[in-house]
């Protein structure tokens, strides 16, 4: 009798166990579906890498990288499946012939053999990948003529002609403009039968790899100008493929539009049964309160249906193409967190911070917040803030017994704790450094000023016992 007992409680905890490992995967929290959950937990996605395509680093590199921001509390990196030869050490996932082509229904094991040690090695740490399946600026001549080494220019494969895949020789124009017949061979658009196979296989591989693991995000395009059919048809390919195989996977598409108001951007948010979550990225070409408005116009038009918003790529470095500044990429990271995005990586140099210790600190402060005020526990809330200059502070907070508070660059602002259920503690932390500066009692009720200690930028957790 006791031995039967003791089968029976095995088998009970084996059942209990793979339920639990059921509800284990990264997925919209139900609590709040504006966040994600990973094995149960909400989680707040914070990020930064030095490159969009980490899994063709050199394992060493990749390994550092990895650690560098685990140890930051990082956990989310963007990988484009780019094979662009930026950097020299890229390779392309087709087999190369003695004869110097291309052989593009065969693999080359090494570029898959990086994926998969990059989907290991990120799963070790728990850190979240957001895939990029197709990137337009791997097939242009618009820089470094990537189109003219590429494997499906038909030059340099054995697989089509220029004829039979309806490819040109040459496309200098910029990719945004949308020449490029690679993006037009799904059904409902020229319907290629000679390429799309060879994209169909090249998806399914993907799959192949990371279908085994439970941290995978699945994002169609890299700032898209394309048309709605191709990315349409591309995430319902992914779906259909993990639904075959039992597996539950979230996709987005991001588009290029700057202004979230833009009609494109509905393609996505219209429609949450095909795109569980939107990617809002290039919301990171503006700046100050225009940055923060556009968000909170999308976080407001998803309200009946919210999904977690993710921003893979948070521009702003000093020195790059778009005159954004170091100070442009912090405000941004921090503007996105208080205004309830899911997920936020600082963008690769030189248009981002990448894992550099300014994006470091940010990470580390980040995290300090989140232990004194869940950020899925707060809302934006402005109407608490007077005497505010342009850009000189934003705030998310419950109205009772918490206040997270962004100072960007130093500043001085009233807040309204009329509503506080005190008594309270302010905990200051600067952004700069990642470290904790002073803690203040602050008492409930009326007008309290908020003045930063200097120019940095400054957190403040303003929380009651109850919180």
């Amino acid at each position: 009798m006791k031995q039967t007992l003791l089968i029976l409680s095995f088998l009970l905890t084996t059942v209990l166990i793979s339920g639990s490992h059921a509800d284990g995967p990264l997925r919209p929290w139900t609590e709040n579906p504006w966040y994600w959950s990973y094995h149960g937990e909400p989680v707040l996605l914070l990020g930064g890498s030095d490159d969009d395509n980490l899994f063709q680093w050199p394992e060493k590199e990749l390994i550092a990288q990895l650690d560098r921001l685990a140890e930051a509390g990082g956990n989310v990196i963007r990988n484009t499946m780019s094979d662009r030869k930026d950097k020299g050490f890229e390779v392309y996932p087709f087999e190369k012939r003695d004869d110097g082509k291309y052989d593009l229904h065969e693999w080359n094991p090494e570029y898959w053999n990086r994926f998969q040690r990059m989907l290991a090695a990120t799963a070790e740490r728990k850190i979240i990948v957001q895939i990029e399946i197709w990137d337009r600026f791997d097939y242009t001549d618009n820089r470094n003529d990537r189109w003219q080494i590429h494997p499906y220019n038909p030059a340099n494969n054995v697989n089509y002609t220029y004829k039979e895949s309806g490819f040109a020789k040459r496309y200098p124009d910029h990719p945004g403009r949308n020449k490029q017949p690679f993006f037009f061979t799904t059904p409902k658009q020229r319907n290629n039968q000679t390429v799309l196979p060879i994209q169909q296989r090249f998806v399914d591989k993907i799959l192949d790899h990371t279908l085994q693991f439970d941290h995978v995000l699945y994002c169609m395009d890299n700032e898209t100008n394309g048309e709605e059919a191709w990315s349409r048809y591309w995430a319902q390919f992914v779906k259909r493929r993990a639904t075959d195989e039992g597996k539950t996977v979230y996709v987005t598409e991001m588009w290029d539009d700057w202004n979230l108001a833009a009609e494109r951007h509905k393609r996505t948010f219209d429609h949450p049964e095909l795109y569980d979550y939107v990617d809002v990225s290039q919301n990171n070409h503006n700046k100050a309160q225009k940055h923060w408005d556009n968000f909170l116009h999308v976080r407001k038009y998803l309200a009946a249906q919210p999904r977690p918003m993710n921003t893979t790529k948070t521009y702003g470095a000093s020195g790059n193409k778009f005159s954004h500044s170091d100070q442009d990429g912090v405000e941004r990271f921090w503007r996105h967190l208080l205004a309830g995005a899911a997920s936020m990586r600082f963008h690769r140099p030189d248009s981002g911070l990448g894992l550099n210790d300014k994006a470091v600190a940010s990470i580390r402060a980040a995290r300090k917040l989140e232990t004194l005020i869940p950020l899925w526990s707060v809302q934006p809330t402005m109407d608490l803030l007077s005497s505010r200059e342009d850009n000189e502070a934003y705030i998310a907070s419950n109205k009772r017994t918490a206040y997270a508070v962004y100072l960007p660059a130093g500043g001085e602002v009233q807040l309204d704790l009329s509503g506080a259920e005190g008594p309270l503690t302010a905990h200051w932390i600067n952004i700069d450094t990642g470290e904790f500066g002073p803690r203040q009692p602050t008492a409930a009720g009326g007008l309290q000023t908020l003045t930063a200690s200097d120019r940095s930028n400054w957190a403040v957790a303003i929380m009651g016992r109850s919180n």
